[in-house]
């Protein structure tokens, strides 16, 4: 029996989407993918008549030229629905993809969910909108905002270093600036010497250990100020309380004190989480949390695990609520059930995207144990973490008794603080964080009673440079200073990386020389485009353009005219054979200088495309300081930091896993001839 003609085409991004939701919708409906955006402005030109409003001139992507024409075949007799991702960059897509097939962009035609689950994605066939054009213009006016400064910015900065593929933008230069700042804080940071008391004491035969609180009614230590700043500070103080001819147990404060849960994730805590959990970058994260929203196949079906990942609003449906508040007490017991659901306010801004709920399993009853086997391992790793966060947010206070205990003699104040978790409540599913407190259960002491000191230990420290910034730390402050959306964090940073303006150090990150020179040339040829407050304050104005509070062209006006007066004072470089202005140009081969006089003047010149060096962690042999490996015309080498002071160099060609058939004991490595050709030769 032939299957009923399909009337519908729907057009999501990707063919994992794809996939998915034909699944769910069946017969009568053809589900393709843009594969992504399927147009954008010209690659080789601006593409953006500043004298016409900015009117952008849109141009088929080359590679989706194929994939455009088979959506055209695909709707004809066919009603489209666009069911792109529920945010402006997919409010954009939708809308390129029906001028592109001739559509009427007004008729209710954009179905979105937040979830990929049958019940709500078959809901969403069922009520068609128009495509929200105030969406569109939002994402318009970033996107030409960043094609006016990047366009024009990074042939500057590309002609300043004599470098290719560096580059500039109203986002990634900020966030460079808060490495490079960070890491000037960190060169110029002058250790401080201070010095810690502890006591050990004995009371009604119970020994417990105290820290020297204050010495005559002076902190020890107070808001990062030292009482103790030598050794000789210290001596004093010890040589002091040795001489305590009698300690009491001044005071005993016992309080309960409760701690809540942390709400459900939006796109900045989620990828803060796997940074400190997970020890994963945030571009990693969005990757596999794209995954999970897009379909896992499981045995009822493939269905998406979690909702829509890029989001800032902490809100969850009634429905989930329901859900989870029945999952509690079943599973975990009823004491974990607080009496009402708990609910978080989003952060009053104006990028709050309320319409999106909160990150969220779709279905709380799907444990991460129960999926494990039918995931990945990072992607049974980030469910797990959402999961836990979610059910964790529904779940009753963690409960500690807190014991504080001051200890008096003379002049000298000793303080011993316990802290023991009397109901572990929502920590039941989301366990302890990286630093939160140890507990410290203190023995129970009689207020008045007598104490003993049996021993005193001075120990010294010294104060600590503010730490890198990590993944998890700068999405977290740019996210303070309003600086980017959720959809822009990871691929900020990525971006950053592959432009080699970052290093990575573990978790940390830390700006390479170029990135310092390169954030040290904006700061003097464009401080109003590195400015924290402008950029800030321009991302409240292109969230106005998405409430329709605002047009998309003044609003670009508003950055694009400030940029240009700080771009006129750049000094241009000129062609030293005519003098008239050199500029970037792209060829087959890459980027070159070239002379704007072409073709009557052919001058160019080369751009170099450099990597700087990296650490290996190893010594030299010849003077024991760091070696690192260089990158060179012809290959990779690793030679001492210090060159030219110190020349040893080693050679680090890759081998092929072959011994030689001369020596019998070398490896036959592969090199690079003067003419960019392999060979191979013993090591």
């Amino acid at each position: 029996m032939s299957s009923p003609a399909k009337n519908y085409l729907v057009v999501v991004e990707s063919p994992a989407k794809a996939k998915s939701i034909a699944k769910m919708l069946g017969a009568g409906y053809e589900v393709r993918a843009s594969k992504g955006h399927v147009a954008d402005l010209p690659e080789r030109e601006m593409g953006v008549d500043v004298e016409q409003d900015f009117a952008p001139e849109y141009v088929v992507k080359k590679e989706k030229k194929a994939v455009v024409e088979e959506l055209k075949k695909a709707a004809k007799g066919k009603q489209v629905l666009i069911a792109t991702d529920p945010d402006r960059e997919g409010e954009a897509i939708g809308w390129h993809v029906a001028r592109l097939l001739g559509l009427d962009g007004k008729e209710p035609m954009r179905i979105e969910f937040n979830e990929i689950t049958p019940r709500v994605v078959r809901e969403a066939v069922q009520h068609p909108r128009p495509i929200d054009e105030n969406l569109v213009d939002a994402q318009q006016a970033r996107r030409i905002l960043d094609r006016l400064v990047g366009y024009q910015l990074s042939p500057v900065l590309s002609m300043e270093f004599r470098r290719r593929a560096l580059s500039a933008g109203r986002v990634q230069s900020v966030a460079l600036r808060l490495l490079v700042e960070r890491e000037a804080e960190i060169e110029a940071f002058v250790p401080q010497e201070y010095w810690t008391v502890d006591g050990f004491f004995e009371s009604e035969a119970s020994r417990f250990k105290a820290g020297l609180y204050s010495v005559a009614g002076k902190r020890v230590v107070n808001n990062g100020a030292f009482l103790l700043t030598n050794q000789k500070d210290a001596s004093r103080a010890v040589e002091g309380i040795r001489q305590v001819a009698a300690w009491k147990i001044a005071s005993v404060e016992r309080k309960e004190r409760k701690r809540n849960p942390s709400p459900p994730f939006i796109t900045s805590t989620l990828q803060q989480a796997a940074s400190s959990r997970l020890g994963w970058t945030a571009g990693r994260t969005m990757r596999v949390a794209q995954r999970l929203y897009e379909g896992i196949d499981l045995p009822e079906g493939t269905v998406g695990l979690i909702t829509y990942m890029r989001t800032d609003s902490v809100r969850v449906s009634q429905e989930a609520l329901s859900q989870v508040r029945r999952l509690i007490p079943e599973k975990f017991g009823s004491p974990y059930l607080p009496e009402k659901p708990n609910f978080y306010s989003t952060k009053k801004q104006a990028n709050a995207q309320d319409a999106h709920e909160a990150i969220r399993p779709t279905e709380s009853r799907r444990t991460p144990d129960a999926v494990r086997k039918h995931l990945e391992e990072e992607e049974f790793r980030l469910y797990q973490l959402i999961w836990q966060r979610f059910v964790a947010s529904q779940m009753t206070p963690a409960v500690y008794d807190q014991t504080t205990v001051n200890v008096e003699g003379g002049e000298f104040v000793f303080r011993a603080v316990g802290s023991v978790i009397k109901f572990d409540g929502y920590l039941k599913v989301w366990g302890r964080d990286e630093g939160d407190e140890a507990e410290n259960l203190l023995p129970g002491l009689r207020e008045g009673g007598p104490a003993e000191l049996q021993e005193v230990v001075p120990e010294q420290h010294f104060t600590e440079p503010p730490a890198r910034y990590t993944d998890a730390s700068l999405v977290k402050v740019l996210e303070e200073l309003g600086i980017g959306r959720p959809s822009t964090y990871a691929p900020t940073i990525e971006t950053l990386d592959k432009r080699q303006y970052l290093e990575r150090m573990g978790k940390a990150l830390k700006p390479t020389p170029l990135g310092k020179d390169v954030v040290g040339y904006l700061l003097q040829a464009f401080p109003k485009v590195l400015a924290y407050d402008f950029t800030a304050e321009m991302e409240e104005h292109l969230d106005q353009v998405e409430e329709g509070r605002a047009a998309w062209p003044g609003v670009v006006r508003e950055f694009y005219q400030p940029f240009m007066e700080e771009y006129a004072k750049v000094p241009k470089k000129t062609c030293p054979k005519c003098g008239r202005p050199m500029e970037l140009k792209v060829s087959r081969f890459g980027q070159f200088l070239g002379c704007t006089g072409y073709p009557e003047c052919k001058h160019t010149e080369r751009l170099e495309v450099r990597k700087e060096p990296e650490k290996i962690g190893e010594a030299c042999p010849k003077c024991a300081n760091e070696l690192v490996r260089r990158h060179g015309r012809y290959g990779s080498f690793i030679s001492c930091s210090t060159y030219p002071a110190c020349d040893y160099t080693r050679d680090e060609s890759p081998s092929i896993g072959i011994t030689c058939p001369k020596c019998n004991t070398g490896e036959i490595v592969q090199k690079v001839s003067k003419r960019g050709k392999p060979y191979f030769r013993c090591r």
